[in-house]
């Protein structure tokens, strides 16, 4: 079976997400590469969630348009997706409440009294997910013992009572397809967010702060949650305020830090990245993107903050922006701009979003490259201390409280290499320029780095430029299609270098991006590309590869 979509539906409350999730290890242990997309509203209860769990022999960071197998647990799941069903779909419903109305006689269904099950056996409601879970997978042909593995692991509160249940379910249900096992081994399924926050940890992380702002916040709760088996101190305070400056007083003591919030949060951020700017003080910030302006779309997903983070905080000071597009590149990536943060003495900025952040993907830790954990230019103990001494390439040597001997300043105002506050005109213009330097050496050092990645049919002469999340689906339509895809992970400094290398002999460039305005399309035109195409999606969903191939064929032949 080279590629199966089921999608799960329900309301807000009906742990939609968990019973994805144990769905998906289900078909792991069966040797696939997974897939999960989440989508909900912003509410606690009701509503409309559902996820999309994707399998396929070969690796995928996507999901696709059509349904092959539903899972509705009511009647909105049915009414809302029924016109994504493939031509022999399968529907497994809870036969009390959901109505099956107007589909083809090709479909096969499985109707299952869930709410009957759940009072007989005197339990939640939320159970009705384990019953179909149960169903899904006798339909699938899954061995009991498969997924009973699955449900111990997964399962934490009432385990027996879910076993009870599920096993009703599965008993009710009949097989109509066989998902057979394959050869290769399953890998291990992790989020994009869980995926930064470990390569935060491999790159020393010690402190992590954050005020919850999706689709970031599970990354304070991950860490939350791995605090003490890594030695972190992970805090929650009062605001986004706090969070940036409490993130520059670890930093001045000399923790390495990080900090995650959305662009409404990121708003309260900027004076502080500012002072990070001026103080030379490091911290790394990752920024969940979502649509806006103001609230706009909790729960969704967006490409829009790129310009913001680029030209955030007043003044002119070097930063590092990286916008990975999987849960390797999101490992990696972390981990290099937190060394990024410490080797300069900068802001370094992980941009993020929901698609890639809550996206759930196989991780093969194997195909991540060498990550060395840099230490930051020590003091020499030579007196008196110069906190900003104006080196040839601008990095200062770092020294932290309580260092005998040493006065360790941390200025926000213009100062001298001691960190005394100073208007001179001749020392305002040295540590402007003492600070800005500090960029040309990052672009020296980003050679050795692979900043802009290239997949696909790397002869083809038209190109398709993306960033962040659209890595996965810009790869696989432009597979099928023929053409080259030119990813740049590294934003700023922009990697003018590698990008030139990787569009060479190209004669078209498509652009595609989730925002309403191509912000990378400008800010390549900006560095002398001409940018032939833009496909852009802004109403918080994700490009398919169905979606996307159909518009890449009209740019390509337009």
């Amino acid at each position: 079976m080279d590629n199966f979509s089921i999608l799960i539906g329900g309301k807000a409350g009906f742990g939609i997400d968990k019973a994805g999730s144990i769905i998906g290890r289900a078909l792991n242990q069966l040797g696939y590469r997974i897939y999960i997309y989440r989508d909900y509203p912003s509410i606690i209860r009701g509503g409309h969630t559902f996820s999309v769990i994707r399998i396929s022999k070969k690796r995928i960071a996507t999901h696709r348009l059509n349904i092959d197998l539903m899972l509705a647990l009511n009647q909105d799941t049915f009414d809302l997706h029924k016109n994504k069903l493939n031509k022999q779909a399968i529907i497994i419903h809870d036969s009390n409440s959901v109505k099956l109305e107007g589909i083809s006689s090709d479909i096969l269904t499985i109707g299952i009294p869930f709410d009957a099950i759940i009072k007989e056996e005197g339990v939640g409601e939320i159970m009705r997910n384990t019953c179909i879970i149960a169903a899904f997978a006798k339909a699938a042909g899954i061995e009991w013992s498969i997924l009973e593995n699955v449900l111990k692991k997964e399962i934490t509160k009432e385990l027996e009572l879910n076993l009870k249940v599920a096993r009703r379910g599965y008993d009710q249900a009949k097989e109509l397809i066989k998902i057979d096992s394959q050869s290769t081994p399953g890998l291990p399924m992790i989020t994009g967010n869980q995926a930064i926050g470990l390569g935060l940890v491999k790159a020393g992380l010690k402190t992590y702060i954050a005020y919850p702002m999706t689709p970031s916040s599970p990354i304070l709760h991950f860490l939350a949650e791995q605090a003490q088996d890594f030695g972190l101190k992970v805090i929650h305070p009062e605001s986004e305020i706090s969070v940036m400056l409490m993130a520059l007083g670890f930093a001045y003591a000399g923790e390495k830090v990080a900090v995650g919030t959305s662009g409404g949060g990121f708003c309260l951020m900027t004076e502080g990245v500012s002072l990070s700017g001026m103080a030379e003080l490091p911290a790394v910030i990752i920024v969940g993107q979502r649509p806006g302006p103001s609230t706009g779309l909790p729960t969704y997903s967006s490409q829009t903050e790129l310009f913001f983070v680029l030209f955030a905080g007043q003044g002119e000071f070097p930063r590092f922006i990286v916008a990975p597009g999987d849960a390797e590149e999101s490992y990696y990536w972390s981990a290099i701009a937190m060394n990024m943060a410490w080797k300069y003495q900068i802001p370094a900025f992980i941009l993020s979003d929901k698609n890639l952040g809550e996206g759930v993907f196989n991780f093969d830790i194997d195909s991540v490259g060498e990550i060395k954990v840099e230490k930051p230019l020590a003091g020499d103990n030579k007196s008196p201390y110069k906190r900003y001494l104006n080196t040839p390439d601008g990095v200062s040597p770092l020294a932290f409280v309580p260092q005998q001997g040493a006065v360790i300043k941390a200025n926000s105002y213009e100062h001298d290499e001691l960190g005394i506050t100073t208007e001179d005109p001749q020392l305002t213009k040295l540590m402007q320029e003492k600070r800005l330097r500090k960029e040309k050496l990052m672009v020296q050092d980003l050679d050795n780095y692979k900043t802009v990645n290239v997949s696909g049919h790397l002869d083809a002469s038209t190109a398709v430029l993306c960033w962040g999340s659209n890595k996965g689906v810009c790869a696989e339509a432009a597979d099928n299609l023929g053409l080259k895809v030119v990813q740049p992970v590294v934003l700023w400094p922009f990697p003018l270098k590698q990008l030139k290398e990787s569009l060479s002999g190209v004669k078209k460039i498509i652009c595609v991006e989730n925002n309403a305005t191509g912000q990378l399309a400008k800010l390549m035109a900006d560095h002398g590309f001409t940018i032939d195409k833009k496909i852009l999606r802004y109403d918080g969903r994700p490009f398919t590869p169905d979606e996307l191939e159909t518009a890449l064929k009209e740019a390509d032949n337009g």
